[in-house]
C-alpha cells in the first residue's frame, strides 16, 4: 500500500530566517508555535520546523531588528511572545528573496538535461 503524503523533507540551510520572515510578514503578528504551523501548512507537510530551531531563529532575528516581538495570550490564555515584521525585516525578506532565487535559478540551469 502507497502513502500518498508528502515525505517530510529537512528545511535547506540558510533558508530558516527567511521562511520565518515570510510566514510572519503574511500576518498581524503572530507566536512561534503559529509560524511553525504556519510554514508547515503551506509546505503542505513538507517542511518542519523543531522548536530547537525555531526559537533561536526567532531570538537572531529579534536581535537583528527584523522583527519586535510583545508578549501576549493565547486563545488557550497562555503566555506567549508573540512577532511582527519591522520595515527592517521587509528589507530583509526581499533581499533574502532575491538571494534564494538566484541560487534556486542556477541550480535548476545545472540540474537541467544536457
Amino acid at each position: 500500500m502507497s502513502d500518498s503524503r508528502p515525505r517530510r523533507a529537512e528545511i535547506p540551510p540558510g533558508t530558516l530566517d527567511m521562511l520565518i520572515l515570510k510566514t510572519v510578514s503574511k500576518g498581524s503578528e503572530m507566536h512561534g508555535f503559529e509560524i511553525a504551523e504556519a510554514i508547515q501548512q503551506s509546505s503542505e507537510d513538507v517542511l518542519q520546523v523543531e522548536e530547537g530551531s525555531l526559537y533561536p531563529a526567532l531570538q537572531r532575528i529579534l536581535v537583528k531588528g527584523w522583527a519586535s516581538a510583545e508578549w501576549g495570550k493565547t486563545k488557550e490564555n497562555r503566555r506567549a511572545r508573540y512577532y511582527r515584521l519591522t520595515d527592517s525585516g521587509r528589507k530583509q525578506l526581499e533581499r533574502e528573496m532575491q538571494a534564494y532565487a538566484r541560487v534556486a535559478d542556477a541550480i535548476a540551469r545545472i540540474l537541467q538535461p544536457a
